[in-house]
């Protein structure tokens, strides 16, 4: 399938690198690359907040997490969005977690933090529909990637068990039998991107095996 993406252009964001850290940069820096780059697809992929019960958390965790995540987001969206509007055409994509249709236990500040990017996401959608924009989010589920298996470390030192074991465990639950390649969320995110999800707007979409246990 074509994906008819010629010609589009992308700003790809991470937490760690480039101008994905948002929160570290001002309004303004972002503005100014913006200008001089029409923009018609921004991808919002932040990296999770530390792993433990949401009970253990200190304020300023879950202030992090809100920075990182939301805050950086929104600014990242506002920049980006009189070239969207200019060229009635935008997408806007969240990667962030299954957890927003059932919590994963022992990520209580994730749970919490992608919850309200989750809420924040589907409000934006009804806000820039009209101007030929959707905003879509992509749930991964488990994946390998850096930080699976620092969740899997994790689990595996607070319980005493061996790493195996507890990837094994996690994988387990998933009706695929085996972990997401980075790739095939990759496929989720271009689909959302391109010209023929234009009337999907608004979703969570799963990217987990079949693993969430929800309609």
């Amino acid at each position: 399938m074509d994906l008819n993406l010629k010609g589009k252009h992308a700003l790809v964001c991470g937490s760690t690198q480039g101008i994905g850290k948002a929160s570290a940069i001002e309004k303004a820096s972002i503005g100014k690359f913006v200008s001089s780059n029409e923009i018609h697809i921004l991808i919002n992929n932040t990296g999770g907040p530390p792993a433990g019960q949401a009970i253990d958390a200190n304020p300023e965790d879950f202030l992090s997490a809100i920075n990182a995540h939301l805050i950086c987001s929104q600014i990242l969206v506002q920049a980006c969005l009189p070239s969207m509007k200019k060229n009635k055409y935008g997408r806007i994509i969240n990667i962030i977690s299954t957890s927003v249709k059932i919590p994963i236990k022992g990520l209580g500040v994730s749970n919490t933090v992608r919850g309200a990017m989750a809420s924040w996401s589907k409000t934006l959608s009804l806000e820039l529909a009209p101007f030929g924009i959707t905003v879509n989010n992509v749930l991964p589920g488990s994946t390998k990637t850096g930080r699976i298996e620092s969740i899997i470390q994790t689990r595996a030192q607070k319980s005493g068990r061996a790493p195996e074991e507890i990837r094994q465990e996690m994988i387990d639950e998933v009706p695929a039998g085996r972990m997401a390649e980075p790739s095939e969320v990759a496929a989720a995110v271009a689909f959302l991107s391109s010209p023929a999800a234009g009337y999907i707007n608004g979703v969570n979409l799963p990217v987990d095996g079949g693993r969430t246990g929800s309609l």
